[in-house]
């Protein structure tokens, strides 16, 4: 990963060919790969047919300069981020991400080559994940990039989890290991302020490298549903870790009804993590439960599947939900009791 740009790319103005050549160019690589889409891009809407299964639909909005910085930021793993994120809410409904549509407003700073990066990123992950990419938009925009995706997916009625079934003796349960994607973001931005101050200093990630590409290419878990399926568990809620694990927790809690204690002993960190919270002087605590952009799911699930899924090396059991008057806390390694409070990203106060 290079922060010194080759100074003489070739540059195609967008406005020589015009939104429809635009169009035509850019979706020419996407193919057409799942049963439900009848029709993709070229008409007026796309059609789908999803038979008897119920239709899940998602989308998200990205805008330069709040969620991405192009200074660290290739457009190609933008392209591919701006994708698994959003199928990783489709994940979140324990449902299987079929279809996006793709829009992006993009002011003419950017030549043809920069979208050929940003749409190779995206076809990418198309193609990893499996959707099929049936329309969008494109327009201009004053200031800079904003890409929005909508992702649409399906399950069986009998499979989707929602964030309101959590009981009070449930288990509270994560995926992989959290933190890691917010200090790959304190790590970039350390290395843009150096870079800002000495051009030609090359930065040396190599001690850095899990988080890094935890925060710039970021994969959406959706091999979860099979994993719990072959263990016969469906949890009772389910949400992604978008904005931080306490956030998300007490989304959980919140349309569940229930109170929650997380268990500072049992949260999943990665080594490289820890390592790099004691150089910055950070809490590694504090990081993996404020921290966002895991794309990590946290679940919960019936006591009686304890034993189902203990030990398993996907999964860590951090909590228990309890009646909603005892409240949302943090029992920390000395075993006091810390109310939880969401300090998670908020795009509208950051």
């Amino acid at each position: 990963m290079t922060m010194i740009e080759d100074k003489t790319p070739q540059r195609t103005s967008i406005a020589q060919l015009g939104e429809f050549a635009l169009i035509d160019h850019l979706t020419k690589n996407f193919e057409i790969i799942q049963p439900s889409t009848l029709k993709g891009i070229g008409d007026d809407a796309a059609v789908l047919d999803f038979k008897d299964k119920k239709v899940v639909i998602s989308t998200d909005i990205l805008v330069e300069g709040v969620h991405f910085d192009l200074a660290y930021m290739p457009l190609k793993h933008l392209g591919y981020k701006a994708v698994t994120t959003n199928i990783s809410d489709i994940c979140a409904m324990n449902a299987k991400a079929t279809q996006i549509t793709v829009s992006i407003a993009v002011s003419n700073r950017f030549p043809l080559e920069a979208l050929d990066e940003l749409f190779a990123g995206i076809t990418h992950a198309s193609n990893e994940y499996k959707v099929d990419v049936i329309g969008g938009d494109t327009t201009s925009s004053q200031k800079g990039l904003i890409i929005s995706i909508t992702v649409i997916g399906e399950a069986d009625e009998e499979e989707i989890v929602y964030r309101n079934g959590a009981k009070q003796t449930d288990l509270l349960v994560v995926t992989g290991d959290i933190g890691a994607a917010y200090m790959g973001l304190q790590v970039l931005e350390r290395e843009k302020q150096v870079f800002q101050v000495n051009p030609n200093s090359q930065p040396d990630l190599d001690a850095y490298t899990y988080l890094i590409e935890r925060q710039l290419k970021p994969e959406a878990r959706k091999d979860v549903r099979t994993l719990l399926h072959a263990l016969e568990i469906k949890p009772t809620s389910m949400i992604d870790i978008s904005d931080g694990l306490s956030s998300e927790i007490m989304h959980l809690c919140k349309q569940s009804n229930v109170g929650c204690n997380l268990y500072e002993d049992k949260l999943p960190l990665d080594p490289q993590l820890i390592n790099v919270c004691e150089e910055f002087d950070i809490d590694s605590t504090t990081v993996a439960i404020n921290g966002g952009e895991d794309y990590e799911l946290l679940f919960t699930i019936a006591m009686e599947d304890f034993d189902k899924i203990k030990g398993n090396p996907n999964f860590s059991i951090i909590g228990h939900m309890t009646q909603e008057s005892e409240g949302i806390h943090l029992i920390t390694r000395a075993n006091t009791k810390i109310p939880l409070k969401a300090r998670g990203w908020d795009a509208m106060t950051e």
